[in-house]
């Protein structure tokens, strides 16, 4: 992936107020009506939300919907490290020890790893968005907990995001289920598996990430630049340029989800989007979600940033 000029992305994490949008309700009804044309006859169930950051141009479908975020669930993780790490309760630099109940199947490489090795927090961090390394992320939540980025979470207005347990694995290698946060344990969070979130929470996240609104300016851009660095791209980034990305995507046997954000000439775009509830398993380049998602990304895209 190309990485962008440090100036370039500096300059995305500059506050700065929405100009008032041009966005008319022609427009919005001309972008719901390509919407709700392009997800007739799918199999699944759409939730989204998209805003432009520089305008406040925005549209939703199921906005407000708790959805099952999969492995977006990491990025308010990482957040919720970055605030414990400026507090001091957490070393950058400080090893964590990999144990066989941390290692699970699944996206990633650390559980190729042999039990005992010692895995910086850093470098967890990095390994959790950038290959989406579930192992990792099971040893970051070992270290903070997921009430701890629950407790963020509500910290920033956020409270139907919440991190929920730790990652069991996937397909027919699911470990035991394990570090589970208080909301986890109640019956009515069951259905979300690792993290629950709604799509306009998650634009309003990327939103204050932008904004550097993430504990400072400076844990901000480390964040969007390690988004800019994320590997996954075949949603949001499927039909844009790479360097234009960055995000954070996770999926499901019957689910695809991407959250990030669009930087381009013509503007900067949040978007949340979420399919649940597809038929099968498909984790092929041509899944059905994937293609929605990177079809709608595009729809978006071209509306809130003409």
């Amino acid at each position: 992936m190309r990485s962008l000029p440090l100036l370039a992305l500096a300059a995305l994490c500059l506050h700065a107020q929405p100009t008032p949008s041009s966005f008319t309700p022609q427009q919005s009804a001309a972008l719901d009506a390509r919407i709700r044309a392009r997800i007739a006859g799918f199999p699944g169930h759409v939730s989204l939300h998209a805003r432009n950051l520089a305008t406040g141009a925005e549209y939703g479908l199921n906005p407000d919907e708790r959805v099952r975020t999969a492995s977006t669930i990491k990025l308010p993780i990482l957040c919720a490290l970055h605030d414990l790490a400026a507090q001091g309760k957490v070393a950058w630099d400080e090893e964590l020890t990999l144990t066989d109940a941390d290692r699970v199947s699944g996206s990633g490489v650390l559980n190729e790893f042999t039990p005992g090795a010692r895995i910086r927090v850093r470098d967890a961090a990095n390994l959790m968005i950038v290959l989406s390394d579930n192992t990792a992320t099971n040893l970051i939540l070992g270290r903070i907990t997921a009430d701890a980025v629950n407790a963020y979470m509500a910290k920033l207005g956020l409270p139907s995001t919440k991190s929920l347990r730790k990652v069991r694995g996937d397909g027919n290698q699911l470990k035991a289920p394990s570090g589970y946060a208080r909301e986890g344990l109640l019956p009515e969070y069951r259905r979300f598996g690792l993290g629950v979130s709604t799509p306009r929470d998650m634009v309003r996240l990327l939103e204050m990430i932008h904004d550097g609104k993430i504990v400072s300016p400076e844990a901000s851009l480390q964040i969007l630049t390690l988004l800019g660095r994320q590997r996954y791209k075949d949603s949001i980034g499927r039909r844009l340029p790479d360097e234009w990305v960055f995000s954070k995507s996770g999926s499901l046997d019957a689910l695809r989800s991407d959250v990030g954000i669009i930087q381009s000439p013509r503007g900067l775009l949040a978007l949340a989007l979420t399919v649940d509830g597809m038929p099968g398993a498909d984790y092929g380049p041509e899944n059905l979600g994937q293609k929605l998602l990177a079809d709608l990304a595009l729809i978006l895209y071209d509306s809130l940033a003409p």
